[in-house]
């Protein structure tokens, strides 16, 4: 997922953006914020590292610059993320409805593990705890920022969205291993 050099690196726009917001207007922190997401990309092109997350960092910080711009809005800057953050939750949610808890079809697809597991009822509970933690992260965020964004409060809304962001992943991502182990399914061994 990106380790600390993700972390970093996906907050990096954020943090330029809405002080040069408040310095030097809306126009020049959409700059910001896209020469940062290149910088990053050149980087790690300089680097070797692999350029996936930084392409789609780049993507994502160009979609949220475009919807700031013709919005004439800082807090532009984050709608993206916030009905991202909805579209997660009702998906997360969806699945435990429909009885195929997205926790574990995503790891049983980069595993090789298949959908097995759904025969097992203490798998699927496992499962469906690690599920409920994806929605309720996801849904904390899309109310919190909502709200945030509602009240014009670009400042904090910067701020929200990189305390929701790792720091509730790194919890759900926790739990989506905890419930990976009980259940028994780590990665099956390639040969």
């Amino acid at each position: 997922m990106g380790g600390f050099s993700g972390l970093i690196y996906s907050s990096l726009p954020v943090l330029i953006f809405v002080p040069v917001n408040s310095l030097r207007g809306l126009t020049t922190a959409i700059w910001a914020a896209l020469g940062v997401a290149t910088a990053i990309l050149i980087w790690r092109l300089v680097r070797r590292d692999p350029i996936q997350p930084a392409i789609s960092g780049f993507m994502g910080v160009g979609v949220c610059a475009f919807i700031a711009y013709r919005m004439g809005e800082a807090k532009g800057f984050f709608l993206f993320g916030i009905y991202a953050s909805l579209v997660y939750a009702g998906a997360f949610l969806l699945s435990l409805v429909l009885r195929w808890p997205l926790a574990g079809v995503i790891w049983g697809f980069l595993n090789g593990h298949g959908t097995d597991w759904r025969s097992d009822r203490r798998a699927m509970r496992l499962y469906d705890i690690a599920t409920a933690v994806w929605a309720l992260v996801f849904g904390a965020r899309y109310l919190v920022q909502n709200h945030l964004y509602d009240s014009d409060a670009t400042g904090l809304l910067a701020t929200a969205r990189i305390a929701m962001g790792w720091p509730l992943t790194a919890i759900a991502f926790l739990v989506t291993i905890w419930a990976v182990r009980r259940a028994g399914h780590l990665p099956t061994a390639r040969s």
